[in-house]
């Protein structure tokens, strides 16, 4: 009796060793897929940009408010749609650790993909220094119109919305209120 009592508590605390971690990705970059014309890659990095090559399997993203399921390779994940033009790219994932989202704008030129990270502080001083500008001087009033204007349709054309626009400064600030 003492045998089979003692056997079934070793191989319970076998068990219990043998569960794997989860692998979640905390932190990710935009780059320019090297096998295919006018696609991204998401590569799954640490916090010094160092790509984490044990992230594999399928992962859920938000992409410019669509879901995908990406699957990763040694921590990178081909996103099979074609860039047409320049654009912002909104990529989103939740996990267990929250919500991590990045914004960036993808330029194209010369048959090339060049990923320009958008930091929510870039995004919220500029309506805030021509708001700013404005107050200051009065006669600047109607320029920092133009030029908010101008802001506006140059993120809405390259498909940056309203709603994303906000979200992504408030994931921004969920992101510094976190650390």
């Amino acid at each position: 009796m003492k045998r089979i009592f003692f056997t079934c508590l070793l191989l319970i605390a076998a068990t219990a060793f043998s569960f794997a971690d989860t692998i979640s990705i905390n932190h990710f970059v935009v780059k320019e897929n090297p096998f295919a014309k006018d696609e991204i890659a998401i590569v799954a990095v640490d916090t010094a940009k160092n790509i984490q090559e044990n992230v594999n399997g399928s992962f859920a993203f938000s992409i410019n408010g669509f879901t995908e399921q990406l699957t990763f390779d040694k921590g990178t994940a081909f996103y099979r749609h074609k860039l047409d033009k320049s654009m912002f790219v909104y990529a989103r994932h939740e996990n267990d650790n929250g919500t991590h989202s990045m914004l960036y704008y993808v330029y194209r030129h010369d048959s090339k993909l060049t990923p320009v990270k958008i930091s929510w502080i870039l995004l919220i001083s500029i309506p805030l220094g021509l708001i700013l500008l404005g107050y200051l001087f009065k006669r600047f009033i109607i320029i920092a119109l133009i030029i908010f204007c101008i802001f506006l349709y140059f993120n809405h054309s390259n498909g940056l919305s309203i709603p994303t626009f906000f979200q992504s400064i408030i994931d921004g600030l969920k992101g510094l209120f976190a650390s």
